[in-house]
């Protein structure tokens, strides 16, 4: 890398990476240094596996009006200065859903209905599952294509999630298992952050050389491989960190925010 590497395309998770779990902040530091690296002229995608209403507060928060967000692991884009979706990426989930019934029993899910809430086989968390739930019978939750599904083992955990999974094939979809939750997120098939990001940098004419994306979850893999220079947080899992171009410093430790400084002081 470059000693002066100035990316153009800026890609940022959100849990862990942006926002700490811990406090369910935004620290000062990590909003003053994203701003620096907005108005350096640098693109700013925020990558994220939440729903597009759970990205909105931290868009308002961060106070950005331009750039674009994706959501839902890439299935969803959403223009930033419009706060709406652009482009929505769906399946059917049906198969899948009726897979994980058998793979892991008792457990819920969700299936998300773009700019409204989530379709609910049983209540989730509401600090988890960001917007309104609406229960819904499981045989009717992916009635319609969907661009998210959600499953959640109640009462087990993801080492014990993953495990299970190892050897399933899941049809038409992609699949990511939560780092800290056991939670499966499945999208359509050959997306992932990576993926879309691909896609933008493609039509927004950025070279390949000047991307850098910083992550700390199991979704972050595509993404950091995909960056000119991907790096992970320090709490990050440690395959993640194999993978990543670098390692900075943990969420709590405002790792970001050293990090782009750097990249943009």
């Amino acid at each position: 890398m470059s000693v002066d590497f100035k990316p153009e395309l800026v890609a940022l998770d959100i849990d862990g990476t942006l926002l700490d779990p811990d406090t369910d902040t935004i620290s000062e530091a990590v909003k003053a240094a994203v701003r620096r690296a907005v108005d350096s002229g640098a693109q700013l995608v925020v990558a994220t596996g939440r729903t597009f209403l759970g990205t909105l507060p931290v868009l308002d928060e961060l106070a950005l009006t331009s750039g674009f967000a994706l959501c839902s692991n890439g299935a969803v884009l959403v223009d930033v200065s419009r706060r709406e979706p652009v482009s929505v990426a769906s399946f059917d989930a049906t198969p899948v859903l009726r897979l994980l019934q058998e793979q892991l029993p008792g457990c819920i899910f969700a299936a998300e209905d773009v700019g409204v809430g989530n379709l609910v086989s049983a209540p989730f968390d509401p600090e988890k599952l960001h917007g309104p739930q609406r229960l819904t019978p499981v045989e009717e939750l992916t009635a319609e294509p969907v661009p998210r599904l959600i499953a959640e083992w109640t009462e087990h955990d993801p080492a014990e999630l993953a495990e299970t999974l190892a050897d399933t094939r899941l049809p038409n979809c992609a699949i990511t298992v939560d780092t800290y939750e056991p939670w499966v997120t499945v999208v359509p098939e050959g997306l992932s952050k990576g993926a879309a990001l691909e896609k933008l940098r493609t039509e927004l004419g950025i070279t390949p050389d000047r991307t850098f994306a910083a992550g700390d979850g199991t979704n972050d893999f595509e993404m950091l491989s995909w960056a000119a220079r991907g790096v992970a947080m320090g709490q990050a899992p440690l395959d993640l960190q194999a993978t990543a171009d670098a390692t900075i410093g943990t969420v709590a430790e405002d790792g970001l925010a050293v990090e782009l400084d750097r990249l943009f002081s």
